[in-house]
C-alpha cells in the first residue's frame, strides 16, 4: 500500500501532490479498464451495460472533514489509512441485473484487489440508500515504485443514482439532519425506486423475449 510520512497537509506539500497524482492516475486506471469492458460487452452481446461513469478525487476539505468526523488527526498516513473513498468512481447502469454483471466483472480483473464489498441493494441504509459498493486497490507503476491504490466503486440504476443525490443535497443542507418528515418522504421515495426498478427490469425482459420469439417465427 502507499507509504507516507507523518504529518500535517500543510507541511508536506510535495507528498500531498504526489499522492492526488497517484489517486487520479488510479482513477483513470480503472476507468480505461471500465470502458474496455463495456466495448467488450457491447460486441459481444450488442448491448451496453453501463449508460455512464463519473469519477472523481476528493477535496482536501471533505477528506479533512471526514478525518475529523471520524476522530482522527488531519494526516496524509491517516488520509491513506482510513479514507477509502479519496479516488472514486460511480457506475449507472440501466437495470439492476447490470449491476451484479459489472460487479462480476470488475471481480475477474486479475490486477485488481477486492478489499471489501458492501450491497446496500439487497441490505438498504436506514435511510432508504441503495447501492453497491466495491473497494479495490489498483497498482499504479511509477518510475520508481509501485503504489498499490484504493479506488471505490459504486455501481447503481439511474433511479438509484437520482434518489442518491437528492439525499446528498439534503444531508448537506440540514448538515445531517433533516427534519423527521422529509426523512420519511425520502425513504418513501427509495421504496418507489425499487418498484421501478424492478418493473423497467421486468419491462425489458418481456421486450427481449418478444423480440426472440418474434425471429424464431418462420
Amino acid at each position: 500500500m502507499l507509504q507516507h510520512t507523518q504529518g500535517s497537509f500543510g507541511e508536506d506539500v510535495d507528498s500531498w501532490k504526489t499522492l492526488m497524482f497517484i489517486y487520479s492516475s488510479a482513477l483513470k486506471e480503472v476507468n480505461t479498464k471500465l470502458e474496455i469492458l463495456n466495448d467488450e460487452f457491447k460486441h459481444v452481446h450488442q448491448y451496453n451495460p453501463i449508460e455512464y461513469i463519473k469519477s472523481r478525487v476528493k477535496s482536501p476539505e471533505s477528506i479533512v472533514k471526514k478525518l475529523k468526523r471520524h476522530g482522527y488527526e488531519s494526516s496524509i498516513t491517516n488520509m491513506i489509512e482510513h479514507v477509502n473513498d479519496i479516488a472514486g468512481i460511480r457506475i449507472v447502469c440501466s437495470f439492476t441485473s447490470d449491476i451484479y454483471r459489472m460487479a462480476e466483472m470488475i471481480g475477474k480483473q486479475n490486477d485488481l484487489t477486492i478489499v471489501s464489498v458492501k450491497d446496500y441493494i439487497k441490505h438498504p441504509k436506514k435511510s432508504g440508500y441503495k447501492s453497491y459498493h466495491m473497494l479495490v486497490t489498483i497498482p499504479i507503476f511509477m518510475s520508481d515504485r509501485v503504489a498499490d491504490t484504493k479506488v471505490e466503486i459504486q455501481i447503481r440504476t439511474m433511479a438509484m443514482d437520482f434518489w442518491a443525490s437528492l439525499e446528498h443535497k439534503i444531508y448537506y443542507k440540514f448538515e445531517g439532519n433533516a427534519p423527521g418528515y422529509i426523512s420519511r418522504d425520502l425513504r418513501e421515495c427509495s421504496g418507489i425506486v425499487s418498484m421501478l426498478d424492478a418493473k423497467m427490469l421486468s419491462l425489458n425482459e418481456a421486450i427481449l423475449k418478444a423480440k426472440r420469439e418474434q425471429e424464431e417465427q418462420p
